[in-house]
């Protein structure tokens, strides 16, 4: 398969994605996704999750719908919002909060190893080499 198709295949897929996180942020996993705010956040749980939730319908919408020519910019912001984030995930695995199946500290803390791989498929899935 070509490069390029096997990338716009990810990015399509990583879009897809995101914009259905961002949904369930608005709708049924609202209170699960609470348990990824930090403490130290200065807005109600309640609503950076529903902040975030259209932070990530807006940035799957345009990895979805963005030209060619500016892919490139959404995936290095997209990549930008995954190591924002990844806080919420720190704080989910130091304060032992259970959310989406992380039951226990080994699923927390193998759950932070693929924050990395989310930036890395954003950059990689809209680079132009």
């Amino acid at each position: 398969m070509e490069q390029q198709t096997v990338k716009n295949i990810a990015r399509i897929a990583l879009g897809t994605n995101l914009v259905f996180a961002g949904i369930s942020h608005l709708t049924f996993a609202r209170k699960a996704f609470r348990a990824q705010v930090p403490d130290w956040v200065p807005l109600k749980k309640d609503d950076t999750v529903v902040l975030s939730g259209y932070a990530e319908i807006a940035l799957g919408s345009a990895l979805l719908f963005t030209p060619k020519k500016h892919q490139e910019t959404v995936g290095k912001v997209a990549a930008g919002f995954f190591a924002a984030v990844f806080p919420g995930n720190i704080a989910q695995y130091t304060n032992h909060r259970s959310a989406f199946g992380l039951d226990t500290d080994g699923k927390r803390l193998t759950r932070l190893f693929f924050q990395p791989l989310l930036i890395y498929w954003a950059l990689k899935s809209t680079s132009k080499s």
